[in-house]
């Protein structure tokens, strides 16, 4: 081993950003100090709704593991105990960011206005999608993308064009390698895991990221396991440091501290938007449940580490700090008998829908029409018609 590669493993690491403890109270750590401020403008009424996004999508994600296991929803991806970090995060967006999720912010959607209804008719095979970007209602979030590490390189190409339009605005239309930052006005945040971290893709889009200084914030959701491989055995350094490597301002964060979360994504964000260049957080956290429906994690997992993290749920944490400042059991009450119905009205709502004109899904391939497409298009209804009565 060479000395530079001994010395890396040999650093310190600083502790976690993290300003509630793992039963609620409010303990800053050390780390913290910096971004006190950022929490300002953050009360009561708005831990409130945090706290509702948080349960509203437990409920929701509990219903849809249901529905899976009874044969209603052909996959479904869980994210139950990452809760804390992606309320957090949603919350420090600003309306002109946007977003690149992987398959399981649900939080994160819901926040950015996607409706639960049209998250899980993707599992259900009803949409292409699920929703149309486009609409100024969604809030600049993208499309769900279970091609592991595509995502990191659909939002650096969007952050590019946030450089290139600002440039414009400048007069300049040069996009050189190596040049300084402009202030953008608008930034593009990516969610994926820790699995993720090791793909080509997410690191391709970081070296493009740091070498044209895009508005973008790398959000790597590290929750122990990638499938049935843990953390350790893909890197034998923390996942932050990764990026520094390649030159970007990055932290790791508590996970399931949605303070933590939001005001370290607030920080990133302001910085990105105003000449900053691209960033990295690292959030520490832990998937509960499997890694989607056809996973089984107690043949790979202690049950012992599962308990030890059901100890520090998000939900509990950020409950227990609510209740610190004199929320009381009727709110609380309140909220999990409004998203338990939301739940359910969902789940009707998924049973009863259409199913879409098969026809639908040759539409939108190319911008123009395709002999390929209507190649497949004839292929389909002649296939369909040997099923009509008296067909030959």
């Amino acid at each position: 081993m060479t000395q530079t590669a001994a010395l890396a493993l040999d650093m310190v690491d600083p502790e976690p950003i993290r300003f509630l403890d793992e039963d609620g109270t409010y303990a800053p750590s050390a780390t913290a100090a910096e971004y006190a401020g950022e929490l300002e403008q953050i009360g009561e009424p708005e831990l409130r709704e945090w706290y509702r996004d948080m349960v509203a999508t437990r409920a929701f994600d509990t219903e849809c593991t249901h529905l899976q296991r009874q044969g209603q929803l052909a996959l479904w991806v869980p994210s139950v105990g990452q809760e804390g970090c992606q309320v957090g995060l949603a919350r420090s967006l600003e309306p002109q960011d946007h977003v690149f999720p992987a398959y399981r912010e649900h939080l994160v959607a819901r926040v950015r206005g996607v409706s639960f209804l049209q998250v899980a008719k993707q599992f259900r095979g009803l949409t292409h999608g699920g929703w149309d970007v486009t609409d100024p209602a969604h809030g600049n979030f993208h499309l769900y993308t279970l091609v592991l590490g595509a995502q990191t390189q659909h939002a650096t190409g969007v952050a590019l064009s946030q450089v290139l339009d600002a440039k414009r605005r400048l007069g300049d239309t040069a996009m050189d390698a190596g040049e300084p930052a402009v202030e953008t006005g608008e930034a593009t945040m990516v969610f994926y895991g820790d699995g993720t971290s090791s793909q080509g893709d997410a690191n391709e889009s970081m070296i493009f990221a740091a070498s044209y200084q895009t508005p973008e914030v790398f959000v790597v959701q590290n929750n122990r396991w990638a499938i049935s491989v843990p953390v350790e055995r893909q890197s034998r350094t923390p996942l932050y440091r990764r990026a520094l490597g390649f030159g970007m301002r990055s932290v790791q964060i508590d996970g399931n501290d949605p303070l933590a979360a939001y005001a370290v994504g607030r920080r990133f964000l302001r910085e990105a938007r105003t000449g900053g260049g691209p960033g990295y957080i690292e959030a520490l956290t832990y998937r509960i449940g499997a890694h989607t429906t056809s996973d089984d994690p107690t043949r790979y997992r202690e049950s012992e580490e599962l308990a030890r993290w059901q100890r520090r749920d998000p939900i509990a944490r950020l409950e227990a700090y609510l209740r610190s400042m004199g929320v009381g059991d009727d709110f609380f009450e309140e909220v999990r008998a409004t998203s338990d119905a939301e739940a359910k009205r969902v789940r009707d709502q998924i049973l009863t829908a259409p199913e879409p004109d098969a026809d639908s899904m040759f539409a939108h391939v190319y911008s123009e029409p395709h002999p390929r497409i209507e190649e497949q298009r004839a292929w389909l209804d002649r296939y369909e018609s040997s099923f009509e009565e008296g067909a030959a």
